[in-house]
């Protein structure tokens, strides 16, 4: 018996998919640019040990997982977008926090403050809000796609801008992503249905 593949995206559901998709591999691309070169750098600044490399390697991930399960949670009594926001407004913070990092300390509160905007579970939350479940493997494969995209792009862009430009400055590139993203949740994205408190 033939697979089915699920009811094709309607013209919204694609620009929702569409937008999510931006939102989620505009934000990871800039968080993977990082993994080929933090560790390296981080141990290199003042006060930089193999230690505190790889816990500023770590603590972004640490952090996300503290925090899906309370943003997932608040997203549903307060709204995706407002999750969806504060998570960038951190990630974008912890960017500008890693731009100026100047120890090995700095850079782990950096990565720690990206990483306490877990918008993972909001995100894909909104995306089944705004989709119909005939459509939803579809506009789950796109997501995935737009992250695969992301991860192998990353690690060959990494180790390059941070040759031309620093680490310092692909921080200052992962905010400018993270402000694109969020201007796309606030201009691009539907209206979500009102929740009851």
């Amino acid at each position: 018996m033939a697979l089915q593949s699920g009811a094709a995206l309607l013209p919204a559901e694609r620009r929702v998919v569409a937008s999510l998709a931006a939102i989620y591999a505009t934000r990871l691309f800039g968080l993977f640019l990082l993994l080929p070169v933090l560790a390296l750098h981080a141990g290199s600044l003042p006060g930089g040990t193999p230690l505190l490399a790889g816990i500023a390697v770590g603590a972004y991930g640490l952090a996300q997982a503290l925090m899906q399960i309370p943003f997932g949670a608040w997203s549903d009594r307060f709204g995706r977008r407002p999750l969806i926001v504060i998570g960038l407004v951190l990630h974008i913070a912890g960017s500008a926090l890693g731009w100026f990092a100047g120890s090995a300390w700095s850079v782990i509160v950096a990565r720690i403050v990206q990483g306490l905007g877990a918008v993972s579970g909001p995100v894909m939350a909104f995306l089944a809000d705004l989709t119909r479940p005939a459509a939803r493997t579809r506009a789950m494969f796109a997501i995935g796609m737009s992250i695969g995209a992301s991860f192998i792009l990353s690690l060959i862009g990494g180790p390059l801008l941070a040759g031309s430009i620093g680490v310092a400055g692909v921080f200052a590139l992962i905010g400018a992503l993270g402000v694109l993203a969020l201007v796309l949740v606030l201009f691009a994205l539907p209206a979500e249905a009102p929740r009851a408190l």
